[in-house]
C-alpha cells in the first residue's frame, strides 16, 4: 500500500505522501495502536501537535512500527504561547524530548496569532531550530497569505506547506494560488468538513460517482483534495477507516466530478469560525 501514494516535492527539495494520517485526539496506550496498525496501512506521514499531547503517543508509536524511521514524515507545531524567540526553540527541544525523537521532519507555527504579532520571531527561531538539526522542514499553519508575505519578505524563507481548514465547504482556492506562487505546498485539516449540518459525504451525486468507482463518499472527497493539489491529513482510529482513506490512488475524478465536488464551497465559509485574522491560539 505505501508504495502507492505518490510523493509531494516541498521547496526545499525535501518529500512528504500525497495524504497522511490526523492524531488529534489518539493518545495514549491506544492511540499507539491506532498510530502503529496506520503504518501498516501504508501511512508515512504522521501529523501530531505540542497541543494535542500525544507527541510521546506518536514517538511510541514509530519506535514500536513495522517501518524504519527513515520512511517515516512525522510533523508536530509550535503553539502560540511559545512564539519569542528562545522560548520557541525551548519549545522545539521539549517537542523531541516528549517523542524521544531525534529530530522531525516537518515542525509548523500551529497559528500566526496575528494580535500578539510574534509570528515573524517564532519564524527566524523555525530557521534556527533548522539549522541546528532539530527540524529537516518547516512550514506553517493557518497563515493567510499576508502573513505568509510577510514572513518571506523579512527572512527571505519561505515555508514548505501550509497546513488550512480545507474541504469541500471551504476550498480556499484563493489561499492555495497564493501559496502555491511561493512553492507552499497546501495541507488539509478537517478535510471531510464534518460535525456541520448536511454532510457532503450523504449527497446524491457525490454518492453516484463513488458508485461508479465502486468507492465510498469519504474516498471521493480525498480524492478531490490530491486532486487540487492539497495533502489531506484525515484522523481515524480504526484499521477499516484508515484503510479506506488511503486507498484513493486508483482511480481519478474528472474535471466535472472536480466542481460537482468543489460546488458545496459556493458559501466558502469556515465550518469552526477559526479565521486566522481573529483567532488565538495559546
Amino acid at each position: 500500500m505505501a508504495n502507492q501514494v505518490p510523493s509531494i516535492k516541498l521547496n526545499d527539495g525535501r518529500d512528504i505522501p500525497a495524504i497522511g494520517l490526523g492524531t488529534y485526539t489518539l493518545k495514549g496506550a491506544k492511540g499507539v495502536e491506532s498510530i502503529k496498525s496506520a503504518i501498516d496501512a501504508g501511512y508515512r506521514l504522521i501529523d501530531c501537535a505540542f497541543n494535542y499531547e500525544n507527541e510521546g503517543t506518536v514517538g511510541r508509536a514509530v519506535r514500536e512500527s513495522s517501518v524504519s524511521r527513515e520512511e517515516l514524515r512525522i510533523c508536530s507545531k509550535l503553539p502560540g504561547r511559545h512564539h519569542e524567540y528562545e522560548d520557541a526553540l525551548i519549545t522545539i527541544e521539549e517537542s523531541l524530548y516528549r517523542a524521544g525523537l531525534d529530530y522531525y521532519d516537518l515542525y509548523i507555527i500551529h497559528w500566526p496569532n496575528p494580535k500578539q504579532d510574534k509570528y515573524v520571531e517564532a519564524w527566524r527561531a523555525m530557521i534556527e531550530a533548522q539549522k541546528r538539526g532539530y527540524v529537516r522542514s518547516i512550514g506553517v499553519s493557518n497563515f493567510l497569505p499576508e502573513h505568509n508575505e510577510r514572513i518571506i519578505r523579512e527572512t527571505g524563507v519561505a515555508p514548505v506547506l501550509n497546513q488550512v481548514e480545507l474541504h469541500p465547504y471551504f476550498e480556499q482556492e484563493h489561499q492555495r494560488t497564493e501559496d502555491g506562487k511561493h512553492g507552499i505546498v497546501t495541507e488539509s485539516w478537517s478535510p471531510l468538513g464534518r460535525g456541520k449540518g448536511e454532510s457532503v459525504l450523504e449527497d446524491a451525486a457525490v454518492q453516484a460517482i463513488a458508485a461508479e468507482y465502486g468507492k465510498t463518499p469519504t474516498q471521493i472527497v480525498l480524492r478531490w483534495h490530491t486532486q487540487l493539489g492539497a495533502v489531506p491529513i484525515p484522523k481515524a482510529g480504526s484499521p477499516e477507516h484508515q484503510r479506506e482513506n488511503i486507498d484513493i490512488f486508483d482511480f481519478e475524478l474528472t474535471p466535472e466530478q472536480m466542481k460537482t465536488v468543489s460546488a458545496f464551497s459556493k458559501d466558502n465559509k469556515r465550518l469552526w469560525g477559526q479565521d486566522p485574522a481573529e483567532y488565538e491560539e495559546f
